[in-house]
């Protein structure tokens, strides 16, 4: 499937005709193509339109490049062979995309970084390493790591403590290459219970003691906004360490304007600051197939939509 050849569908295509970037593949021989940059680097993941062309990660990124995205996000990036990351990475360059975060490591039931476990250090150095590989073959700027589980019979400031020396540790290695390593604040009243780091406070303070340039926080303000709220106040307080964002509304975690988030506001104002990494769109769509591929298009479009 070639880019450039992507169709409006009878139905659908007639109803958001008036929307820049909107399109369909396929069943006519009409050519549509988008020319509207989005203002912000939204990241689809791969596979976020496979109604549209199937899953095909670089059918994928043709797609998305096509609808003026101008980034994607993979995070299963490290799982696929090393050809396949060399493919993503190579497509990417061509059409000028940024790749957000992908997973380093995430256990979000077991306990691990709060341990002092040399085993554990030993398996996060090894995942940072091979993560490095990674960087080599997709030109990737982050990559993502989760804390798991507390411990319920150790005191807090220990478990902190951990947490801080393993970060170092993979820090260390991330930067030999300029890798960032993003930690993830998640919440615990609806998605992951017991886990160790759910606030923005508290990883701006592990990031402060690790004092490394590869330690930042990835800001998922769907997780946010069920833990603390006050998302613009927070994404202020942590500016110097965040290093990618990702997005959900809430309740529900699907698209934009589908929940209670004012996404509008919140991007003009990252827009404002000069943020110009990737926000990886972390979350599910309202409606089913093409039709909810569309609808999620639209929704960008309306919440990119900010006087700048």
């Amino acid at each position: 499937m070639k880019r450039r050849n992507f169709l409006f569908n009878s139905a659908a295509g007639l109803a958001m005709a008036g929307l820049p970037g909107v399109l369909n593949a396929t069943e006519t021989q009409t050519k549509v193509s988008n020319t509207a940059q989005f203002k912000l680097k939204y990241a689809p993941h791969l596979g976020m339109f496979s109604a549209h062309v199937g899953d095909d990660p670089i059918d994928n990124i043709r797609f998305i490049a096509d609808q003026g995205f101008r980034a994607v996000f993979d995070n299963g990036l490290m799982g696929r062979t090393p050809e396949m990351q060399e493919k993503i990475g190579n497509e990417l360059a061509k059409l000028g995309l940024d790749l957000g975060p992908f997973i380093v490591y995430a256990d979000h039931g077991a306990k691990y970084m709060v341990t002092a476990n040399p085993e554990v250090r030993s398996m996060l150095e090894s995942k940072t390493r091979e993560a490095l590989e990674v960087q080599k073959r997709t030109g990737v700027k982050t990559g993502l790591i989760t804390m798991g589980i507390y411990d319920e019979k150790m005191d807090w400031d220990y478990q902190t403590a951990n947490v801080i020396e393993h970060m170092r540790a993979c820090c260390e290695i991330a930067g030999e290459t300029g890798l960032e390593l993003v930690m993830e604040p998640l919440n615990h009243q609806v998605d992951h219970p017991k886990l160790f780091l759910t606030k923005m406070a508290q990883a701006k303070m592990i990031c402060v003691a690790v004092n490394h340039p590869s330690c930042k926080i990835v800001d998922d303000m769907y997780h946010q906004q069920i833990t603390e709220g006050n998302l613009i106040m927070n994404i202020d307080l942590c500016w110097d360490y965040i290093g990618a964002f990702h997005i959900g509304d809430n309740p529900g975690r699907k698209e934009p304007t589908t929940g209670e988030i004012n996404y509008l506001n919140i991007f003009k104002h990252i827009y404002n600051k000069g943020y110009n990494g990737v926000l990886c769109c972390e979350h599910g769509k309202s409606k089913n197939g093409k039709e909810g591929e569309l609808a999620l298009i639209e929704a960008y479009r309306k919440v990119d939509a900010f006087e700048v």
